[in-house]
């Protein structure tokens, strides 16, 4: 495993992470999920991410558990808070109330005192940032996160937060957006705002929700098991699973072989190259996935095979910083 400085903070990540989004507490069993949980750590990873969100606050309770016994100062674990976590008009959003009461309920859920990264899920256009920003600081100085970041906000939403945390002297250092071969919305603009900020990217879904892996095959049936089965993750698949995408991503496939990559493995790597890219976050329904995508890490990739992937995905790549995906 590498690692890697998050932002220009001195905070260093595995460069792949492991994240349970759409598998603990929901696509996979707790066993399995655990196991996952474990090979990551035997491979080097010591970056955890989820969010109070996933599974109905299942995920993080199952990653609390899988987690439970390790040094904990080996560890990077990372949450968020935004989404309804509750039936009450203050269960969602970034207010004081909902802030506050979050971290809570995510330590206790994970076992531990504190997070390494508190991050925004989404930005909060119903309460003022400042509101926002001071209760994150308060979290802070509480001892309950060492660090604060984003997820999905837009290059003109992280410019005034970064300011807001430095009135308040809180290290804002990472974003957490969708990046891969085929979604780049972020190189228009977030990327650049964050390399001038100092903010690095924790990117998600680096394999296009598994598209990347060529295991969905244009013209078939997707895979039993797989994410595009499965009742909630198939609709953030579909947008890319069209005849299109999908036969363009074959074309990756003479390009990976020749490299010693399988296609898994050249997504990962893909988003790696970037400078502003701290780490690649995985998911894992079995073991051997994760053995599989952590070979991703370290590699590097010559600029003609960076052109060749440009040429073969042509047309699909989706570039346009207006578009986001929500997970």
């Amino acid at each position: 495993m590498e690692f890697r400085h998050l932002g220009r903070s001195g905070l260093q990540i595995s460069e792949i992470s492991y994240g349970n989004w759409l598998t603990h507490g929901s696509q996979v069993e707790e066993e399995a999920a655990i196991a996952c949980v474990s090979a990551a750590l035997d491979l080097g990873i010591t970056t955890f991410d989820t969010a109070d969100v996933y599974a109905g606050t299942r995920a993080e309770a199952v990653l609390g558990r899988a987690l439970h016994g390790q040094r904990r100062e080996g560890l990077e674990i990372f949450t968020k808070v935004f989404w309804p976590t509750g039936p009450g008009r203050n269960d969602r959003g970034l207010s004081r109330k909902h802030i506050l009461e979050s971290i809570d309920g995510s330590l206790r859920r994970l076992r531990t005192d504190y997070v390494d990264l508190y991050q925004a899920h989404r930005f909060d256009r119903a309460t003022p940032l400042e509101e926002t920003m001071e209760a994150f600081a308060d979290v802070v100085r509480a001892g309950k996160a060492h660090y604060i970041g984003v997820s999905e906000w837009r290059a003109e939403q992280i410019r005034p937060a970064h300011a807001l945390a430095r009135e308040l002297r809180i290290p804002l250092i990472s974003s957490q957006p969708q990046y891969s071969m085929l979604w780049r919305v972020i190189e228009a603009e977030v990327i650049p705002t964050c390399e001038e900020l100092g903010i690095g990217q924790i990117v998600w879904s680096p394999m296009a929700q598994g598209v990347l892996t060529g295991k969905y095959r244009p013209g078939d049936a997707p895979p039993p098991g797989s994410r595009a089965t499965d009742q909630t993750g198939s609709k953030f698949i579909d947008a890319f699973r069209t005849e299109e995408i999908l036969s363009a991503v074959q074309r990756l496939r003479p390009l990976a072989e020749p490299a010693g990559l399988s296609l898994a493995q050249l997504a990962v790597a893909w988003v790696l190259q970037h400078p502003n890219v701290s780490s690649a976050i995985v998911g894992a329904s079995r073991p051997e996935q994760l053995h599989d995508s952590v070979q991703a890490a370290g590699v590097k990739l010559d600029a003609s095979l960076l052109a060749a992937i440009d040429e073969a995905l042509g047309p699909v790549v989706e570039r346009d910083p207006a578009k986001t995906q929500t997970p």
